[in-house]
């Protein structure tokens, strides 16, 4: 599915002069509850009013959304404000149920995208549909899983196909719900530049306060849309409150977000633009050089290792390096996150060096 054109033909279908905004609550909780989001909503920069009708709760127990009776509900909220409408499915009922609903934009969630059982039921079940499918990030980091929902979907004949940047689960402590890792939507982008991508900074974050920032790396990033959740009465919604935003709230992210241009004609810009890579260039060739000259201090520490018949890992003195690494990024304006992930991929190619020095 490289390059095909098509696949971002119906975002520009909407002709829009800023990024594709869905909005809608977490979950549909009442009629009224929808109509008065999706009639708050209708003049804004909001072109897909989002509610989720089916919600998969990590334990039993918790709301698992109203159901088909919720697909009326929006089917009335289309019709009162012209928004489209989407909504989340996780089986194949669920699909011929949008189906027969009008449901214009079917997404399939996190929880759904890392079982191919289940994307390939449901990729059937929209064999050769005219309805758009956007395809949400596994909850684990892994771009071939990704893909291959993609593929999946690819192959029923679904054209209007799109994916939604989520985050990804983590055991690590950091300051989002789901951690970005920005460059795994990357590499899917330059895979797939004509598929259209798109942000939702609610479920990275997790918090409200967060959204605006996040939307801001992802339009810093070229992402095609936002995906916003957004209820009249956060504090009080039936799911995922601490994430979800008011009408009025987002309606200023809009005022405030800045759309970037993805390149400059004037030539000034371009030579300092030339200037600047060319030392980014020079800097990767001299980190290439440094890591080289490191992995072979890490051979000879595995020579002595295997001479005196002691263990490749060390976790005191891991920890002691990650703990001085990590002040010393701080000094450097690095943050904590990037400083972790760096030196624990070092220290993994170290021990892949070491092991293959002791298998020799």
């Amino acid at each position: 599915m490289e390059n095909k054109k098509e696949l971002r033909t119906w975002l520009d279908d909407f002709q829009l002069n800023h990024p594709l905004v869905i909005a809608g609550p977490c979950s549909a909780e009442t009629e009224e509850q929808v109509l008065k989001i999706a009639h708050e909503l209708k003049n804004s920069d909001v072109s897909i009013f989002r509610a989720g009708i089916w919600k998969p709760r990590t334990r039993p127990g918790g709301f698992e959304g109203v159901g088909e009776i919720g697909l009326k509900w929006l089917q009335k909220a289309k019709a009162e404000t012209g928004l489209l409408m989407a909504t989340e499915v996780a089986t194949a009922a669920h699909v011929k149920l949008a189906l027969e609903h009008d449901i214009d934009v079917l997404w399939i969630g996190a929880r759904t995208t890392v079982n191919p059982f289940a994307v390939q039921e449901i990729a059937d079940a929209l064999q050769g549909t005219d309805k758009i499918v956007l395809l949400k990030n596994p909850v684990n980091p892994d771009l071939s899983l990704w893909i291959g929902g993609l593929e999946r979907l690819y192959n029923a004949n679904i054209k209007k196909l799109g994916v939604i940047h989520r985050g990804f689960s983590t055991y690590e402590k950091t300051k989002y719900r789901n951690n970005p890792e920005w460059q795994i939507a990357i590499d899917l982008q330059n895979r797939f530049p004509d598929l259209p991508l798109i942000c939702d900074p609610s479920h990275i974050t997790g918090r409200r306060d967060m959204i605006q920032e996040v939307s801001q790396q992802a339009l810093d990033l070229n992402y095609d849309g936002l995906i916003i959740e957004t209820h009249i009465d956060p504090d009080n919604a039936w799911s995922d409150a601490a994430q979800q935003v008011t009408p009025a709230t987002l309606k200023q992210m809009f005022v405030n977000l800045r759309v970037r241009k993805i390149s400059d004609d004037e030539s000034e810009y371009n030579q300092k633009m030339a200037k600047l890579r060319l030392q980014i260039d020079e800097f990767d060739g001299k980190l290439l050089e440094i890591l080289g000259n490191r992995m072979k201090v890490a051979d000879k520490i595995g020579v002595l290792k295997k001479e005196k018949n002691v263990a490749i890992l060390q976790n005191k003195r891991w920890n002691e390096i990650l703990g001085k690494m990590i002040l010393e990024g701080e000094e450097k304006g690095l943050s904590n996150e990037f400083v972790m992930q760096l030196f624990k991929a070092i220290h993994q190619e170290s021990i892949s060096h070491q092991e293959k020095v002791m298998k020799n």
